[in-house]
């Protein structure tokens, strides 16, 4: 499985910006994809997740700014980040995972292909 980041970029406080992440070489559907992040000088951080259930988990400093979506015949994970911070830059990495349970979403060992990453930079 190869995954693939874009969409990042230089914004400023309040406004919007999308991320996707294209997923080849497996069946969306059959995959856990997330979204972390890393900050400068920070550990490398959850943000979102869809399970192949189409469950969906945020972490607490997303929740209602963030949205998640999958679009499986484009093979396509979507965040839709609204009401940027300044908090919120970082680099974002897309990661799949076939077995990770749901208890252990956020936690990045559990996944086991990543992309490149995106910048995210947010001025205030």
């Amino acid at each position: 499985v190869q995954l693939q980041a874009s969409g990042g970029g230089l914004v400023q406080a309040g406004d919007s910006l999308t991320l996707s992440c294209r997923v080849s070489g497996g069946t969306l559907s059959r995959y856990t994809v997330g979204w972390f992040r890393q900050a400068p000088g920070k550990e490398r951080e959850f943000v979102a997740t869809i399970r192949w259930t189409s469950a969906i988990f945020y972490s607490d400093s997303v929740k209602g700014r963030f949205r998640l979506s999958r679009d499986n015949v484009q093979k396509m994970v979507i965040l839709q980040m609204n009401s940027l911070k300044p908090e919120d830059t970082a680099v974002y990495y897309c990661a799949a995972s076939s077995t990770v349970i749901q208890s252990e979403v956020s936690n990045l060992r559990f996944y086991s292909y990543w992309g490149q990453g995106t910048q995210v930079t947010v001025s205030s």
